[in-house]
């Protein structure tokens, strides 16, 4: 008779960066599980995604880079229900958004630089660099663009079309929700001229993010990999390019609901990070609501803890 699957001895998966095997397993996650959690908490319907894969893994690769296997990524029906829910592109990427990530990023643009912004939403970032020649990719919101500099394209179409022309290609807070990070990454890096600069902004691990217990935007198909400096200075090395920096960026006003629920939260896990217990779903559920109501009370501190890191790196002459 076979192992219960819990127990059941899996091979190791490769790094989604270098394809070493993974050097521990962090914890199992049921599909169903996870499907459920996305209903109750989340609002949407996911099984059609998840319940294929039966459970996920949770690894850990030699890079410090923590991913999920199977790497399943979110579909546009599944980000539409989502993010309209919870207004989130308005909060990352809308032409009001104040945020300490592009103030971080817009010091490595110069005024007259071309500058791409991959998975832009409103292209909010380019208000941060009003002297540059700006382009940005989203599908979902380039119709809505009265000025034309957002694009429809994915990257590696871009990349294909118009080849290494700009000075500094950026992505913010995308490169966690795709299947394959290694190849997103190309196609940015393949959009900067030699000697340009690539910039990636990502959710920290270990950060606020990952004390609240099962908290679904770290979960399949949601965010499928949680990146920490050193993973991110080895997709550099592995994109042939040289790091200049791994910057830690504090939270700002997007993130306030995430600071007060890491917070307010009466269990702050470390590992595991979810568990199918009734003192988890109820730690979620108090920590939302205490979260919500000193939203409401509180300004956010001037500083926090750091959420996001933000990678700088040089393409070669």
């Amino acid at each position: 008779m076979d192992p219960p699957p819990q127990t059941r001895v899996a091979p190791h998966p490769p790094c989604p960066i270098t394809g070493e095997p993974a050097k521990r397993l962090v914890q199992w996650v049921g599909s169903r599980f996870l499907t459920d959690l996305w209903r109750y908490a989340g609002g949407v319907a996911v099984g059609h995604l998840l319940r294929p894969a039966g459970r996920f893994g949770l690894w850990e690769s030699p890079t410090g880079l923590i991913f999920f296997d199977p790497m399943v990524a979110g579909d546009a029906a599944f980000y539409r229900a989502f993010y309209a829910r919870i207004g989130a592109h308005e909060k990352l990427a809308g032409p009001r958004t104040q945020r300490l990530e592009f103030v971080a990023a817009a010091r490595h643009v110069a005024d007259g630089d071309r500058v791409l912004d991959v998975g832009c939403g409103h292209g909010g970032f380019r208000t941060y660099v009003p002297g540059a020649h700006y382009t940005g990719l989203d599908p979902n919101f380039a119709a809505e663009d009265p000025t034309g500099a957002i694009l429809a394209d994915d990257v590696a179409a871009h990349a294909a079309r118009v080849g290494p022309v700009y000075d500094v290609a950026c992505a913010f807070q995308v490169i966690e929700h795709v299947a394959d990070p290694l190849g997103f990454a190309r196609g940015l890096a393949a959009c900067v001229r030699p000697g340009g600069t690539l910039l990636i902004g990502t959710p920290l691990w270990p950060s606020p993010n990952t004390t609240i217990p099962n908290f679904i935007m770290n979960a399949p198909p949601h965010h499928l990999t949680w990146w920490t400096p050193r993973a991110l200075e080895a997709l550099a090395h592995r994109l042939g390019c040289e790091p200049i920096g791994v910057e830690p960026i504090g939270m700002d006003r997007h993130d306030a609901l995430i600071h007060w629920m890491a917070k307010a939260t009466p269990i702050r896990c470390r590992e595991p990070y979810f568990r199918a217990h009734w003192s988890w779903y109820g730690a979620q559920a108090f920590s939302y609501g205490a979260a919500l109501l000193l939203d409401r009370l509180r300004p956010l501190p001037a500083r926090t803890r750091a959420n996001t890191l933000l990678l700088a790196a040089r393409k070669p002459t």
